[in-house]
């Protein structure tokens, strides 16, 4: 078991497999050139699981698998197959942005995997294009009715941003809720990667949209869930994340492993420490592990009331895409 300073459980790793992505979207990476990350410098798929197998040793109950874009990194689903045959009943899902799914999403449930969060931000074709730079919406949409058709656990993931698609709240809502998935709204997340004229959607704003239109309730959060869920008078539940109310930290159980082998406490904090170059040491491996849990911050520095902002503090220097999200 796995206990930080501040009497939490970490139960829960997220493993960036690469930080290449096939999208730009403008909150994330949107001027990074298109490039080859080095293999050299990423961790392989044997190292990782080096690492994940301590991991779950020690107390790991849930892995994410996110990237960058996962599904560019080749083989995924053998290093996924590794995972579930260590140990089976492993809570493991996979973060994507569904471009490339519909052609691997067989493979992936073959090898284990049954749940999967897909990003999509817009349903209208300019509006996905203006956020991604990549024109390929109709094949995030084969994606996720291929993860939904294979009997996957699906969930979708939408970032508002004022005066680009808040007025596609209620379409992105009735698209989820008629498959029968529950969408997550995402408050936008400054950080220095991003264009610097995004506006943030707020929950409160978001809620105000969809309670227009549909009798809404809170329920009771889940432990550890990042995510408010809600539920209409259908019975229909969706989630709202907001990485600027600082509740959630207060149950935080997870960390996050990128693809050049940095173990990171919070997606937050720049602090961190390497595993690359000691994954042939179970003792050197959870060292780190159990020193980074020990580290782990009482909870993130986000908040829309912030002094903070004022001196850039509030803007995270960390590239998401590093970390997965």
């Amino acid at each position: 078991m796995l206990i930080d300073s501040f009497d939490r459980e970490v139960e829960y790793l997220r493993v960036s497999v690469t930080q290449r992505c096939n999208f730009r979207c403008q909150y994330c990476m949107p001027e990074k050139p298109f490039e080859w990350t080095p293999k050299e410098n990423l961790l392989s798929y044997e190292e990782m699981f080096s690492f994940i197998k301590i991991a779950i040793d020690n107390g790991i109950k849930k892995i994410r698998i996110t990237g960058g874009e996962p599904l560019v990194r080749e083989n995924l689903d053998q290093f996924i197959k590794m995972i579930n045959t260590y140990k089976s009943d492993i809570d493991l899902a996979l973060t994507t942005n569904g471009y490339l799914l519909k052609s691997q999403v067989e493979k992936l449930k073959k090898a284990g995997l049954n749940r999967i969060n897909i990003s999509i931000d817009s349903l209208e074709k300019e509006t996905f294009w203006y956020l991604t730079k990549k024109n390929v919406l109709q094949n995030v949409l084969d994606g996720i009715d291929a993860a939904v058709d294979a009997g996957m656990i699906v969930k979708l993931n939408s970032v508002i941003l004022k005066d680009i698609n808040e007025n596609e709240v209620m379409s992105l809502y009735e698209f989820a809720k008629n498959r029968g998935i529950q969408i997550r709204f995402i408050e936008y997340m400054e950080n220095e990667s991003a264009y610097s004229n995004l506006k943030t959607m707020q929950s409160k704003e978001i809620l105000e949209i969809i309670s227009g239109q549909q009798l809404i309730q809170e329920l009771v959060a889940k432990e550890n869930s990042a995510a408010k869920l809600y539920v209409d008078n259908s019975g229909y539940t969706f989630g709202i994340i907001e990485p600027y109310d600082d509740s959630f930290c207060k149950t935080c159980n997870r960390i996050r492993l990128s693809a050049e082998g940095d173990l990171i406490p919070c997606l937050y904090y720049e602090d961190s420490q390497s595993i690359k170059g000691k994954t042939s040491s179970k003792d050197d491996m959870e060292h780190i592990l159990k020193e980074v849990i020990k580290n782990k911050p009482e909870k993130n520095r986000w908040s829309h009331n912030s002094t903070e902002t004022v001196n850039n503090e509030n803007i995270s220097s960390r590239a998401f895409y590093f970390t997965g999200g």
